[in-house]
Formats: structure tokens, sequence, C-alpha cells
């Protein structure tokens, strides 16, 4: 049983999968699967039956609800994986005795204004989320995020009471003036609304209280809910008043100290602008590397998007979505999600209006007048299409149980595209567990999940066979000739079966 799986709220109680010392790495959910998230982030709408007996005002009414429809897509998985591994990263690092020694850093420096020394590590996720407006960022991120909780209660731990909330992430957007005083009150804001604390209001009521004062109150409560991920969302608000205020650098520097000083990730997420300051400070460099997201191309997984999304019609006439009409929404939208779903719905709008009750290429161009949508057809920065991330899964399905001097062995089939992996662990050798994957010689050699162990694994390829006379349980008669790994190692070195790899 998975942990947290049944939980629909955003505070659950700690589970632990081994005790080894690190409760806050612990306690994070495991990392979902591809099939397992893609269900989780689907968002479908469920319109009544008889949608053709309502009147013009509920089905117009109706298309509001286009707003909550959401499409998964390749590159969302790709940045929940690099969300996960933020926060994973944060709490490497963040033992007990590890965030004990970094508050007593901190509390000592507030104290006594002594200059401080890091003699901890610092090597906390920093990166940054950066693409075209109306793409989904934001939505993306607190969806992917949604999938884990937000805060983890630790009450006992290896059989002694323990108690703290554990903050797995934040998301905070920027401020607009470009004020350290400001960013550090919506994050102080943000852990009130997640933890049900009052610290905004403490520090609110502290008028005179300086910059450096609040930001090294707010440290200490970073690292005593032990925060994993702090999301700054709208980063280009820093830019943008940049050139009047010259606040850019102080803001930049507060959030570079956060990270350091209390081994907290830091997410920057917004447009392509950020760019331009990350580019121009070198000690951002390396600390905003990250995804930069482009609209879709005219493709597959553009004509998979529109097509979905054309079910939901609300005209009494349903028009038929041919290539002309993809082509030329996707010319007036640049293949921005935002802008389809925006061109989809106010088309329709227009055609019940208008009585026609059908949508056109008319409505649909009248639509984009009425929306104002202006978008380039070239973008300056460089980024990766949304189109072009692709995510290739193995499943792994149990295909049946053997024994082997008295011990149960596990047969699982894995099968990618048309790829059959079997495996076999031994268990009743004291050996490192060894697998034996079966693959067709034209597809690629896909390497199963790493083990909390290093094993060594073995690579087996049939030959001389079509894949239609191929026959999974091969292996498993060669087993049962003489069930020892010796002789069954020996015999697949005999026919050339065998390649060796160790990762």
């Amino acid at each position: 049983m998975m942990k947290y799986r049944n939980e629909h709220t955003n505070t659950v109680a700690a589970e632990y999968d081994k005790e080894q010392g690190n409760l806050f790495l612990e306690a994070l959910p495991e990392l979902l699967g591809k099939a397992e998230f893609t269900e989780r982030m689907k968002s479908e709408i469920q319109f009544p039956y008889d949608i053709q007996e309502k009147s013009p005002q509920e089905r117009r009414n109706y298309l509001t609800e286009l707003t909550t429809w959401f499409q998964p897509m390749d590159y969302m998985y790709t940045l929940y994986d690099m969300l996960y591994r933020a926060m994973a990263t944060t709490y490497q690092t963040k033992t007990v005795i590890e965030s004990v020694r970094q508050l007593n850093e901190i509390y000592m420096d507030f104290r006594t204004g002594r200059e401080r020394t890091l003699n901890y590590s610092t090597q906390a996720y920093s990166g940054a989320v950066l693409g075209v407006p109306g793409i989904g960022k934001t939505s993306t991120i607190q969806r992917c995020l949604s999938t884990m909780p937000q805060v983890i209660i630790h009450t006992k731990y290896k059989e002694k009471q323990f108690y703290t909330k554990q903050i797995n992430y934040l998301v905070v957007e920027c401020p607009s003036d470009c004020s350290v005083k400001t960013l550090a009150f919506n994050i102080l804001s943000a852990i009130d609304r997640a933890i049900g604390s009052e610290y905004f209001t403490q520090a609110g009521s502290l008028k005179s209280i300086s910059s450096s004062a609040l930001t090294t109150r707010l440290k200490i409560i970073c690292m005593n809910h032990h925060i994993g991920l702090i999301v700054i969302d709208e980063i280009q608000n820093a830019i943008q008043t940049a050139a009047k205020n010259k606040q850019t650098r102080p803001l930049i520097k507060f959030l570079v100290e956060l990270t350091n000083e209390t081994s907290t990730g830091i997410c920057f997420c917004g447009t392509l602008e950020a760019e331009d300051l990350f580019m121009k400070q070198e000690h951002l460099k390396r600390r905003t590397r990250g995804l930069r997201l482009l609209p879709m191309k005219y493709d597959v997984i553009y004509r998979k998007f529109i097509s979905t999304l054309w079910e939901y019609q609300m005209t009494l006439q349903k028009a038929e979505l041919s290539e002309k009409l993809m082509k030329q929404i996707y010319d007036l939208s640049a293949g921005i999600p935002a802008y389809i779903v925006k061109i989809f719905q106010e088309a329709q709008t227009q055609a019940i209006l208008s009585g026609k009750e059908k949508i056109t290429y008319e409505s649909i161009k009248q639509a984009v007048s009425y929306l104002g949508i202006e978008v380039p057809k070239v973008y300056a920065r460089g980024g990766t299409s949304i189109s072009d991330f692709a995510v290739q899964e193995i499943e792994f399905e149990t295909i049946g149980v053997d024994e082997v001097d008295g011990s149960e062995i596990e047969v699982e089939c894995s099968v990618v595209d048309e790829s059959k992996v079997i495996t076999l662990p031994v268990v009743s050798e004291p050996k490192p567990v060894q697998e034996i994957i079966i693959q067709t010689q034209e597809e690629p050699e896909v390497p199963t999940e790493a083990t909390t162990k290093p094993v060594k694994r073995f690579y087996a390829t049939q030959r001389g066979r079509k894949q239609t006379d191929r026959d999974k349980d091969d292996l498993l008669s060669i087993w049962k000739q003489d069930e020892s790994a010796e002789n069954f190692f020996k015999i697949l070195e005999t026919y050339q079966m065998i390649e060796r790899r160790c990762f």
C-alpha cells in the first residue's frame, strides 16, 4: 500500500518506510508513476446528457466550466519529477542534527552580530521554470504539487515522542514592488495558510521591524518547519520594476541567502522575460537552470489536445473538426493551450448569441477579435516546445510464481511497446539480487528502476528467431533444467545471451 493515497487532505500524519535516521526524507510520499500521475492530473467536465434541451442562457453558462478542464501532457510529468526531486534534495541534508546546527548558527548571528561561518551543506535545489504566458506553468505546478501532501505531522520516531510539522512546499507570488520585506511577509502568510499559525500577524504587529530582522525571523521559521521547496511565481515582476527602483539585487540576494542558510529549495516560475535578469547575474546562471517552455507545435500532440477539447460543444449543431479548422485555430492561438481554450469557449458563445448555433471560422475569428489575442509567431529566447517532451515508463505485471529450494520466486513481465521484460530475483541466494531482462533486438534497452542497493543486472537478447516465435517462458525452462544460479548463467553464457552492466 503506497503512502497517503487514501488521504484527501493537505495535512497527513507521517508514515515511514524505514526508520534510518532521516525522518523528513523517509516521510515523503513515493514518486508517482506516469500512469497514476496522469490519472490524478486529469480534469474532465460532465455536461448534462440533455444539453440540446437547455436554453441558450444555460448552455452559455455551462461553457464557463471549460476553465476547469485540464489535459495532462508529457512535459507535466517531467516538471512533476523535477519538483519532487527538488524536495528530496532538500531533505537529503536535513537530518535533525543538521537542522539544529543550522538553527543555532542563524540564532547566534542574530544575537551577537558576529560573522556567520557556514559549516554545513548548502546544496539545496535552485532552479527555474520559465515559459510563454498562457502555456500553463502556474496551473501545472500547482496541480503537480497537489498530488503530494503539503504538511506532514511527525509525532513519534524510533519509539520516541517527536512532534513537528514538516511543510513540503509553498507557492508564493513575487511582489510587484521587488521589496524584500513584502516577499518575506508573503512567505509568512503562505506558512500560516498551510499550518494555521499566526506568524504573519505577529510579524505585522512589529511596525518598526527592519528587513534584516524580519528575514532572520523567516529563516528560523523555515527551518523550524523544515520547508522543502518554495516556488516563487511571477518572477518576471522583478524585471518589470528593476529599471525603476533598482531593488532586484537585494531581492535576489535574499532568496540566495534563504537557500544557502536554510537548505530550502527555491524554484522560480515566470515568463521568459526573467531570463534577462538571470543571465545578467553571474551567481544566478547556475541557480536558475531548468525548463524553458514554448508552445505546442502543429503535430500529433496538438491534434490530441484540440480533438479532446472539441468534444465539449454546447451549440445545437456539432461542428466537425476538419484539418482546415484545426490549422486556423492553431494560427490564431500559436499553439498556446490557454488561448486555444479561450477561443473555443468564446467562439461557441458568439455562435449561440448570433443564433447560428454552430462553430465556424467566422465565429472563431470574431472570438479572437473580442478577446484581443495577439501572439508572436517566433520567440527570440530559446526553449523546448511542450510537444517535444516524451516520457516512457516500464510497467510491471506479475505473470506467475515459481519455487526454488522452497522459496517462492515472483516472475514479472514488463512491456514497453513490443519489448518483453522478465525479472527473476533469486531470493534463496545470499548474493546481490540479479535480474534477467529479455528484450527484442530491435528495441533499445530500458533499465529497470534502481533499488536501494547497487545491483548487477544481466541483459539477455534472444537471437535467431522472429518476434512472433519468441516465448517469454524460455528462461524459465532453462532454469527448471537445473535450479541453480551457477548453471543458469553458464547456459546463458554458452548461448551468448549475457551482456553484463553494473550501475
